[in-house]
């Protein structure tokens, strides 16, 4: 564990979209965090903007491979806390795909925590662990195809109580992984927060109605997951959900304020 008054956090998938965006906003306060990072390799994803990415200290990035148990490991030995962002990001990835990443790797990372004495963990889940409510149910599904007409107001909201439904092997891995961590705070004593992210995109933008229902700001999506961070301070399992304020959205965000203490502008009215 560290010794000075920086929080040493590592991020798994540093290079990705999300986990580079993170890993900004954490590294500009150094005075509060000292962050390090790990990915399976030292290119960004395809989801990011190469040309922005900003690269990790040498001594502060590991390759780990999260199918490889041992250099996870490596990279979270002495850590305070640990952001788990990386991930196979595809719903159409295969099963085995998936399996490889999503599945063993978040066993890796949380028997590396395990391991190491690190009690603090964010896990970077997906709304899509509720996805099959947007495709199959209304008035979920009309805010999906456009049909605002048939959609109320107010709507009613999926919150984390709902049960989960996952419609792929993709979001059926954030939901196994929301309970995995669960196993890990009531045997382990960690502290633990899953959200369940919107839809990022490099562009930090969302064109239309239906993307904007899922759209999360980059602003909203750091921010809300340094508020995690802060949380698992104390003893903590609670997901929350992580997109903008949006007319259409549908998932809700009051229990994310209430756990989180975190207040966001409406981006598209």
């Amino acid at each position: 564990m560290s010794t000075s008054s920086a929080l040493k956090v590592h991020i798994t998938g540093v290079y990705g979209l999300i986990g580079n965006l993170v890993y900004r906003h954490l590294h500009a306060q150094p005075d509060r965090y000292d962050v390090y990072g790990s990915g399976r390799r030292t290119l960004s994803s395809s989801r990011a903007d190469a040309e922005s990415i900003l690269r990790l200290p040498d001594d502060h990035f590991m390759i780990a491979d999260l199918a490889d148990a041992d250099a996870v490991t490596r990279a979270i030995e002495g850590m305070d806390a640990v952001l788990h962002i990386g991930a196979v990001p595809n719903p159409d990835a295969s099963f085995q795909q998936v399996l490889d990443s999503n599945i063993r790797g978040t066993h890796h990372v949380l028997e590396a925590c395990r391991q190491a004495g690190v009690k603090r963990m964010v896990y970077a889940s997906s709304i899509m662990a509720t996805w099959g409510y947007y495709v199959y149910e209304e008035p979920y599904r009309s805010i999906r195809e456009g049909r605002f007409d048939s959609v109320p107001d107010p709507i009613p909201l999926i919150t984390h109580h709902h049960p989960v439904r996952p419609t792929e092997p993709y979001s059926a891995s954030k939901v196994w992984a929301e309970a995995y961590c669960r196993t890990y705070v009531d045997a382990h004593s960690m502290s633990i927060v899953c959200l369940r992210i919107g839809g990022v995109n490099k562009e930090n933008v969302a064109s239309t109605p239906a993307s904007q229902a899922v759209w999360c700001s980059h602003h909203d999506i750091v921010n809300i997951t340094e508020r995690a961070l802060i949380a698992t301070e104390n003893p903590i399992y609670d997901i929350c959900y992580a997109v903008s304020d949006n007319r259409y959205r549908w998932v809700d965000m009051d229990h994310t304020r209430e756990v989180l203490g975190y207040n966001f502008n409406r981006m598209y009215s």
